[in-house]
């Protein structure tokens, strides 16, 4: 199976080499379609000189609408969006390409994403499950898309496409409309992606906040006043599924201090879930 890796590019800093580097030695037929707006920080300069990307330069309306930007010209059967602060981990589209081959009904895929902060250093970590529609449009999104894969039949010829009207909530809403569709998901128990506290991320802007309860105030009235219950089966799900645990683990990423190599990292006692002074320093 061939991969399309989408990552929206606007004044990237120094994560989008690390993001680069993660993608070119997953060992799979993949293009890696960086859809850049202008950026004037210097990224371009080196860009334009990357032989392992392919390189749109254009002015978009935002992230959503840089991705599907990149989706419109992408090539491969299985499709991802990889933002310029995140990377995969070693063998990860291997095993989605396997999963996809081995479930040919499934039409989108998560995996287990790991926080960490600007300098590679593990934080805590996410298990995921497949979405519900209820939690996901009364709560938030419990995924995270650097660990989401999907098959290209749903934006081409199936016309999901994202809402470039949304800045910062368009994968929640994207979301919503998939499972109102009744698009088949699922999950595996592995990790898959790295996620940058880098301090700048779009989730923890105040749009992203105001955005989310936009979303819930299109759910119907009857799904918003059970809101209690449905993060409480969302709870029970995962401690069902045993994603409040996880051995000790080790993982190898991309730093800024050694870009060109990946830095195993041994994790003894793993958090799965958010430790807001390790996350603020």
């Amino acid at each position: 199976m061939r991969f399309s890796i989408i990552t929206p590019s606007f004044r990237p800093g120094p994560w989008l080499r690390l993001c680069i580097a993660s993608v070119a030695d997953q060992n799979v037929s993949l293009e890696h379609i960086v859809q850049d707006a202008g950026s004037d920080d210097g990224t371009l300069e080196w860009l334009r000189h990357e032989p392992r990307i392919r390189l749109w330069v254009e002015p978009d309306q935002g992230m959503y609408d840089a991705i599907n930007r990149g989706l419109r010209r992408a090539t491969g059967e299985i499709c991802a969006w990889l933002n310029a602060d995140e990377q995969y981990l070693p063998g990860a589209l291997e095993m989605v390409s396997r999963y996809f081959e081995q479930h040919p009904e499934v039409d989108v895929l998560f995996g287990n994403v790991i926080m960490v902060d600007p300098h590679g250093h593990y934080l805590f970590h996410r298990k995921v499950e497949p979405p519900r529609l209820a939690h996901t449009w009364t709560c938030h999104l419990s995924i995270y898309s650097c660990g989401m894969f999907f098959r290209r039949r749903l934006v081409d010829p199936g016309g999901f496409w994202l809402d470039p009207t949304w800045r910062c909530g368009g994968d929640g809403e994207w979301m919503v409309r998939l499972l109102r569709a009744g698009i088949q998901m699922a999950a595996v128990d592995q990790f898959t992606s790295v996620f940058t506290w880098t301090g700048l991320n779009l989730s923890r802007q105040a749009l992203a906040q105001s955005e989310q309860r936009r979303l819930q105030q299109t759910a119907p009235l009857w799904m918003r006043g059970l809101r209690p219950w449905w993060i409480l089966t969302h709870r029970f799900r995962r401690w069902w599924r045993g994603s409040y645990r996880q051995a000790p683990f080790t993982f190898a990423l991309y730093t800024l201090e050694d870009p060109n190599h990946r830095r195993e990292q041994y994790v003894s006692r793993p958090v799965g879930y958010w430790v807001r002074h390790r996350v603020n320093g």
